[in-house]
């Protein structure tokens, strides 16, 4: 793979609202490649190890497993996948637990779009990169 078919980070979103997950990959679409989204926790962790993506956007609350502990999970399993959790819960401490199970970041959805966004690149572009 080249460097230019490496410009934009590969996504997965996790979120149970159909319309969110719409509005998420609407978003994404021109800065990122979504490759997946998955609306249950427990489908979560099989998403990612298939579909290898460098960031994983996940709700704090799905269906099945947490969001923090499907995080816990990928941090452990296949750490690089940077995890971002997204929620509308904008809680110091679920933040704070969020960041203690190896979420890369936290991002409000009663926030702008562009914080998002903004997040996945940042959070990508921090990656490490492989030696020539």
């Amino acid at each position: 793979m080249t460097s230019d078919e490496r410009k934009r980070p590969r996504v997965v979103v996790a979120d149970d609202h159909p319309e969110i997950v719409k509005a998420i990959c609407r978003l994404l679409a021109l800065d990122c490649e979504v490759v997946g989204t998955v609306s249950d926790g427990g489908d979560v962790l099989g998403a990612v190890q298939r579909l290898r993506p460098d960031v994983l956007v996940i709700d704090l609350n799905l269906p099945t497993i947490s969001g923090l502990e499907v995080c816990r999970q990928i941090t452990r399993l296949q750490p690089e996948t940077k995890v971002i959790m997204f929620t509308a819960a904008n809680d110091p401490h679920l933040r704070q637990r969020a960041v203690e199970v190896g979420a890369s970041a936290f991002v409000c959805k009663v926030g702008s779009d562009d914080d998002l966004l903004s997040t996945v690149k940042a959070v990508w572009d921090a990656r490490p990169t492989p030696d020539p």
